[in-house]
């Protein structure tokens, strides 16, 4: 899990299509939340640092997603 939430992160984001995104959020949640499962066990302060770098991206995807409002 930690190999590929790695992989993950350095993938990079760009992200061109809409379906891009939604899938690269979910997957990212997948990552943060089977990661959590494993920082519960362990108390790894690496986990959590990977934790935090996944939701950083997760927060710009889905800002992204959810795009400018409209005035």
């Amino acid at each position: 899990m930690l190999k590929r939430a790695l992989e993950f992160e350095q993938e990079g984001t760009s992200f061109k299509t809409t379906n891009e995104r939604i899938v690269a959020s979910r997957k990212a949640k997948e990552m943060i939340l089977g990661l959590n499962e494993i920082y519960k066990e362990t108390k790894d302060p690496e986990l959590m640092d990977v934790m935090k770098r996944l939701t950083v991206i997760k927060q710009k995807i889905e800002k992204r997603l959810k795009g400018r409002p409209s005035s």
